[in-house]
């Protein structure tokens, strides 16, 4: 997984190039478990996976679903706003996990069982939002809404601060 945004240019469709991104975040999560499993614990990965997910969060929330909700997919797009908060409240115990980790023994374990909660939820989330969403994004935003989501894939960042609808955490 890279630290860069996805070439959506690269990419012969939005669903392609959105599709791209979750692999690419449960690659980075898959890394730090399996670093960790070895007994090794590397933030790394893992905070570039999360960064990349609450980016991912942040274009699907900002740019991709209002279009789709317009387009009368209002329930299938509730179902992952409130998935999103599930994942963004995951994300946030596993922040404060990742603090604990320095000084707590116990912590490492935690944060190990936290990301493979993370990467199941996920999966549950991406096998929903892929096959439902992503081929619609090709087929129902209008040219501006297109065009903004492949320029945001490319090259868009999250506004410091932003959380997601359905966040608790």
């Amino acid at each position: 997984m890279t630290n860069e945004p996805a070439d959506a240019s690269s990419a012969d469709t939005l669903e392609a190039a959105l599709t791209r991104e979750h692999r690419e975040i449960d690659a980075g999560i898959e890394e730090f478990v399996s670093a960790a499993d070895a007994g090794e614990v590397r933030a790394e990965p893992l905070t570039r996976a999360m960064d990349a997910l609450r980016r991912h969060i942040y274009l699907e929330e900002t740019i991709l679903f209002p279009p789709l909700r317009a387009a009368g997919l209002m329930m299938p797009v509730m179902v992952m706003l409130r998935e999103h908060g599930t994942l963004w409240d995951a994300m946030a115990g596993i922040d404060t996990a990742l603090g604990d980790t320095a000084s707590n023994d116990a912590a490492p374990k935690t944060l190990l069982d936290q990301c493979r909660q993370l990467l199941a939820l996920l999966d549950e989330h991406n096998t929903k939002e892929e096959p439902i969403l992503y081929p619609r994004a090709d087929l129902d935003l209008d040219e501006a809404s297109h065009d903004d989501l492949a320029d945001f894939l490319y090259s868009g960042t999250t506004p410091e601060g932003w959380s997601c609808e359905k966040a608790t955490a």
